[in-house]
Parts: structure tokens; C-alpha cells; sequence
């Protein structure tokens, strides 16, 4: 009735229309097929997969599958999506809140990206874009996967990057940020009060033992020159004190 073509195959639509994006929000029980179907579909370069509740085994041999053979770029899964300001959206964030500008902001969390972008834009910074990667154990693609593509973004001058307890890619990105990184970056890391060995909010986001403390990711981050905030609300003032 909204004359949107319905296709039986991802293959068929690309056929068709000549599309190069996948957006899957198939549930989880079948959203590992789904994002395998878009892989093998010659013309697919960019699948995002918004679906939260993925069995991490299924995310796992995705991912492998994906580095193996077609290393088609996966954002997610649990996330919601990626958007360049007044260019593309493909996923759930809120246009309306964003603003074309030279800020990239990548994030863990869905919620906390909007109120990144909201912090920013209400102080007249636009982004480039932003890019919800997702709070799920085995995401496609890493904070340093996107770190990479903002420093070699000539667009992109500042960088915001929101983490959360669990895992350690907020020590990687630290990492990466120290051997490749030249522009600067502010970070918030959600979870400072979460206690230990109880999940919060994200399949991802626990704390075992010694490792993946809030506290700890943000000593790594400090210490390669990260401009780290304590409050979400305080992410805009940060990058504007960049200026």
C-alpha cells in the first residue's frame, strides 16, 4: 500500500534495485541466517543488524564466517545503526536530534548515543557520523574498526567514544588511539557504580573479577590523552572546550 517493493531474497532485491545496505531486524532465533543471507548477496557492503538477544554462539559464527570469506562490514548486532547527518540513516536514531558537523561519535550504547548527539547538537556541533556498535559480547565491528575509519575521515576533527563495563575493547581502543589516533577524543564509560558479576543492561556489560571495571577503562583511556567525562551530560561541553 506504501508502493515499498517486497523482495523473497536479499539477492532478488539487489538484483532489483541495486541496493548495497542490509538492515536486519529479523529475531534472534533467525537473525544469524538473515545477516549470512545478506553476506552471500554479491553487491551487499554494509549490514547492520539491529536485533537484540542474538545467542552469542550465533554472533560468534557470524563473525568468523564474515572475517573468513566476505569481510562485508557488520554493525551490531543490538544496536541502533549508523547515521551521517543530512547524508544516510540506516537503523533507529533519531534524525531529528542530529546535526551535519566534524564530531564522530561511536558508542556502545544505544540511548547513550542519543544523548551524545543531543548534548552536541544543542550546542550547535555537528557529527559525521555516529555509530552504535553495540553492547552484545562478540560485535561485528569494534571501536577500533571504527576508530580507524574516523582518523582517515578528513571530515571528522573530534572523535566521541561512549563505553560501558564488561570486556576489555575500551583498553583496546585506548591502544589504538595511542599508536594511530591524532585527533582528539572524549569518552564517557557507562557502568561506574555496577557491582561485580551482575549483567547491567548489556548481554556484555559484567564485570568479572579484576577486569572490565568502569574505573580501569577509564585510567587506560586517561592515560593516552582522552579527555574523560564523568557525566554524560558533560560530553558536549567537552568538545566544545576542544575548539
Amino acid at each position: 500500500a506504501q508502493g515499498v517493493p517486497i523482495f523473497d531474497t536479499v539477492a532478488q532485491a539487489v538484483e532489483a534495485t541495486g541496493a548495497n545496505t542490509a538492515m536486519t531486524f529479523v529475531p534472534p532465533p533467525f537473525a544469524a541466517d538473515a545477516v549470512l543471507e545478506a553476506a552471500a548477496s554479491p553487491g551487499i557492503e554494509l549490514i547492520v543488524c539491529i536485533t537484540e538477544g542474538i545467542p552469542a554462539q550465533d554472533e560468534a559464527r557470524v563473525y568468523a564466517y564474515l572475517q573468513a570469506t566476505s569481510c562485508t562490514p557488520l554493525i551490531g548486532p543490538n544496536c541502533p545503526g549508523v547515521i551521517s547527518p543530512g547524508k544516510a540513516n540506516v537503523g533507529i536514531m533519531p534524525h531529528e536530534i542530529t546535526l551535519p558537523g566534524p564530531v564522530g561519535v561511536v558508542s556502545r550504547s544505544g540511548t547513550l548515543t542519543y544523548q551524545a548527539v543531543h548534548e552536541l547538537t544543542t550546542r550547535g556541533i555537528g557529527q559525521t557520523t555516529c555509530v552504535g556498535i553495540g553492547g552484545d559480547p562478540v560485535p561485528g565491528t569494534s571501536f577500533v574498526d571504527v576508530l580507524e575509519r574516523f582518523q582517515a575521515d578528513d571530515e571528522t576533527e573530534a572523535i566521541v567514544l561512549i563505553g560501558e563495563i564488561g570486556g576489555s575493547a575500551e583498553e583496546q581502543a585506548a591502544e589504538f588511539i595511542a599508536a594511530e589516533v591524532t585527533k582528539p577524543v572524549v569518552s564517557y564509560i557507562a557502568g561506574v557504580t555496577a557491582p561485580p558479576g551482575k549483567k547491567m543492561g548489556h548481554a556484555g556489560a559484567i564485570i568479572s573479577g579484576s577486569s572490565g571495571t568502569a574505573q580501569a577503562k577509564q585510567e587506560a583511556l586517561e592515560a593516552v590523552g582522552v579527555t574523560v567525562v564523568l557525566d554524560p551530560t558533560s560530553i558536549g561541553e567537552a568538545v566544545a572546550s576542544l575548539r
